[in-house]
C-alpha cells in the first residue's frame, strides 16, 4: 500500500495544487475538509479530471484530522495506492427512500458479495437516521462483512453537511460507501467513549425513531433544559456537551447519543440515532482524561484483528462533542492513537455528527456519538 497525503489551509493552497506531485496513480482519495471551504474549492474536480479512474470520495467535517493534527476549515486529501486490493463504490440519494434502513439496504445490495471483506460509508449528516441506516447495512450484508464510518459534520453549526461524491460533484443528499475485496486486505476497527454518566437513571416515555418527546412522562426538552440551566439557550450546539447515555435493556451495554436539533413547539430533542420507548438514559458530562484514554483504547482494539501485520492507513473519526470538550488538548487524542497503531500509518479522518463502527470484532455494528471510532488497514 502506498499513501500520500496533503493539506489545503487556504484558496492560494488549493490553486497552486498540481496533482502531478502525487507520486502514483491511486486507487482511492479521501477528502475532508471545512464545509464552506469545501464547498468553494476546486480540488475535487481537479483530482477526477487527473485521475478518472479513481474512486474519490469524502465529506465535510467539524475538524480535519491529519497525521497527528487536527485542523478547523481545512481540506486534507489522502491518496491511497492498494497492492492487491479491489475496491468499488456504490452511492444512493436519501430522497430515493422512505428512511435510513431503506437506503442502507439499497447500498449494500449493491456491492457484490464474493469476496467482499469491508465497508466503508460516508453519510449526510443532519437528515438521515443513523441507527437505521446501520440497520440497514447490519441486516444485509453477508455474515462477516462489517461496517464502519461516520456521518459527515458541520462544525457546531448544524446547518448544512457535504458529501463528495465519484462524479466529481459535491452534494448534500446522498451515502456513499466503499467496498475492499479479496485475502490481502486485513481490516481492524475500534469505538470508545470515555464520557462519565451522572444523576438518576430515567425512562423514555414518548418518542418516535430519532425524535424523543417525554422523559418520565415529562417534555424531553424542559428536563433537558434543567440539566443544562444556563447552557439551555445555546442549544443544540451546547447538548454536545452533554450527551445522553441509553440502554436498551437494564443489563445491555449503553450506547451515546448526541442532539442535532431542538423543537420548541414541540419540546422534543431529535438525536442522530434512535431512542426508542422504554429505553433507559442518563446525562452524561466530559472527564478529560478518560477521553483521550477512551482513544488510546479503540485504537488498540482497532489494531488486534489485523493478526499482527502493521498498520499503514488508519482513519480516524471522532465526534464534534469530543472535540468542543477537549477544545485546546483535542490533539492528545489523535497523537494517542498514533502512538498505537504507529508512526509508519498515515492517519486521516474528521470530526463528525455520528461514528459508525462495532465496538470491537465479532460485536455487531451501532451508531455511536461521543465516540473515538479507527478503521485500521493493512495489506498482507
Amino acid at each position: 500500500m502506498k499513501t500520500y497525503q496533503v493539506d489545503f489551509f487556504n484558496k492560494t493552497d488549493c490553486e497552486k495544487f498540481s496533482p502531478e506531485i502525487i507520486p502514483f496513480n491511486p486507487d482511492l482519495v479521501l477528502i475532508f475538509g471545512g464545509r464552506e471551504t469545501l464547498s468553494k474549492t476546486s480540488i475535487v474536480n481537479t483530482l477526477k479530471s487527473s485521475f478518472p479512474g479513481t474512486i474519490i470520495t469524502g465529506c465535510s467535517t467539524s475538524g480535519e484530522i491529519s497525521a497527528a493534527n487536527v485542523n478547523d476549515n481545512s481540506i486534507n486529501v489522502t491518496a491511497i495506492k492498494f497492492d492487491q486490493t479491489p475496491i468499488s463504490y456504490q452511492e444512493v440519494n436519501i430522497n430515493d427512500f422512505d428512511d435510513g434502513e431503506m437506503a442502507g439496504k439499497a447500498l449494500a445490495g449493491k456491492f457484490a458479495s464474493k469476496d467482499l471483506k469491508h465497508i466503508f460509508v460516508l453519510s449526510e449528516g443532519l437528515h438521515v437516521n443513523g441507527t437505521e441506516l446501520v440497520t440497514g447495512f447490519r441486516n444485509n450484508l453477508p455474515e462477516g462483512v462489517n461496517v464502519t464510518g461516520g456521518l459527515a459534520g458541520d462544525g457546531a453549526n448544524f446547518a448544512e453537511t457535504l458529501i463528495v461524491s465519484n462524479s466529481g460533484e459535491i452534494k448534500s443528499d446522498i451515502i456513499t460507501a466503499i467496498g475492499f475485496y479479496g485475502d490481502q486486505i486485513k481490516i481492524g476497527y475500534g469505538s470508545l467513549g470515555g464520557w462519565d454518566s451522572f444523576g438518576v437513571e430515567r425512562s423514555v416515555t414518548k418518542s418516535e425513531g430519532n425524535v424523543l418527546f417525554e422523559i418520565d412522562n415529562t417534555p424531553a426538552l424542559q428536563i433537558y433544559k434543567s440539566f443544562l440551566g444556563e447552557q439551555a439557550k445555546d442549544l443544540p450546539a451546547s447538548g454536545l456537551l452533554f450527551p445522553l447515555s441509553m440502554r436498551l435493556e437494564t443489563d445491555s451495554a449503553p450506547v451515546v447519543r448526541t442532539i442535532l436539533a431542538v423543537d420548541e413547539e414541540q419540546q422534543s430533542l431529535t438525536f442522530a440515532g434512535d431512542i426508542p420507548v422504554g429505553s433507559y438514559i442518563k446525562l452524561m458530562k466530559a472527564n478529560i482524561d478518560r477521553l483521550i484514554t477512551g482513544a488510546e483504547e479503540a485504537a488498540k482494539v482497532s489494531i488486534d484483528p489485523l493478526s499482527g501485520n502493521i498498520p499503514e492507513l488508519a482513519i480516524l473519526i471522532s465526534c464534534v462533542g469530543r472535540k468542543l470538550v477537549l477544545r485546546q488538548l483535542v490533539e492528545e487524542e489523535v497523537e494517542a492513537v498514533q502512538e498505537i497503531v504507529g508512526k509508519q500509518a498515515v492517519l486521516t479522518g474528521f470530526y463528525s455528527y455520528g461514528e459508525i463502527a462495532p465496538f470491537l470484532e465479532g460485536a455487531k455494528c451501532e451508531l455511536h456519538n461521543q465516540t473515538m471510532t479507527i478503521t485500521t488497514f493493512s495489506e498482507i
